[in-house]
C-alpha cells in the first residue's frame, strides 16, 4: 500500500513541482511531468530512509516529494539542455 501512496503523492508533487520550477527545458508534457515526480517521490523516499528520517517502509510526505520532484526536474533540464546543444 505504501508504493501507492507515494504514487500519489509523487504525482501531485509532479504537479507542484512544475509551477514551482518553470523554464523552456522543463518537461512539457502532463504525463512526463507526472512521472518525473513520482520518480521523485521515491527518490525523496530513499533518501529519507537513507538518511534516517524516514523508517523503513516509510514514504516520503508531500513536501519530501516536492523537493524531490524538483531535484528531479532540475537534473531532467540540466540532461535536456545538454542534449540540445
Amino acid at each position: 500500500m505504501s508504493i501507492i501512496w507515494t504514487i500519489i503523492i509523487g504525482f501531485l508533487a509532479g504537479v507542484i513541482a512544475k509551477f514551482l520550477m518553470p523554464g523552456p527545458n522543463e518537461p512539457s508534457g502532463f504525463i512526463l511531468t507526472a512521472i518525473l515526480g513520482i520518480v521523485g517521490a521515491f527518490v525523496a523516499s530513499y533518501m529519507g530512509q537513507v538518511l534516517g528520517i524516514y523508517g523503513p517502509g516509510e514514504g516520503a510526505g508531500l513536501i519530501g516529494a516536492v523537493v524531490g520532484a524538483v531535484i528531479v526536474l532540475a537534473v531532467w533540464a540540466m540532461i535536456a539542455k545538454n542534449r540540445a546543444v
